[in-house]
C-alpha cells in the first residue's frame, strides 16, 4: 500500500499513522460538535476539507513530505470525512434517543421508532 495511501519515504507510514490518528480524531470531535449544534449533515464537508489541509500542512511541515501533492489530500479527505460522518451519525443517534426518548431508540450509529 505505499505509495497509494502514504509517501514512499523513510517516515511514510509513520507520518500517516500519526497524523492520520490525530486528524481523524479532530474530524470526529467536529463531527460530534456539528450533530450537537443540530447543524444539517452538508456541514461536515467544508469542516472536512479544512482539516484535511491542516493535516497536509502538518505532512509538509513535520516529515517534508509535498504540499500540493493532490493525491494525498484527497486519501486524507476521505479519512477525515469518514471520520467526521461517524463522529456526527453517533451524536446525532444518541440525541434522537434522549430528546425524543418516546418516539425513538437508539441503534448503532442510527436510530429507529419505537
Amino acid at each position: 500500500m505505499a505509495g497509494f495511501l502514504w509517501v514512499d519515504s523513510d517516515f511514510g507510514l509513520l507520518a500517516f499513522i500519526i497524523l492520520s490518528a490525530l486528524g481523524a480524531a479532530a474530524a470526529f470531535a467536529t463531527g460530534r460538535a456539528l450533530a450537537s449544534g443540530w447543524s444539517p449533515r452538508w456541514r461536515i464537508v467544508p469542516a472536512a476539507v479544512a482539516l484535511a489541509a491542516a493535516v497536509q500542512f502538518l505532512h509538509f511541515a513535520l516529515f517534508q513530505e509535498d504540499l500540493l501533492s493532490l493525491h494525498y489530500y484527497l486519501v486524507t479527505l476521505a479519512l477525515l470525512l469518514l471520520a467526521a460522518w461517524v463522529g456526527y451519525a453517533r451524536m446525532r443517534a444518541r440525541q434522537m434517543a434522549t430528546q425524543y426518548s418516546w418516539a425513538f431508540e437508539r441503534v448503532g450509529l442510527i436510530w429507529r421508532a419505537r
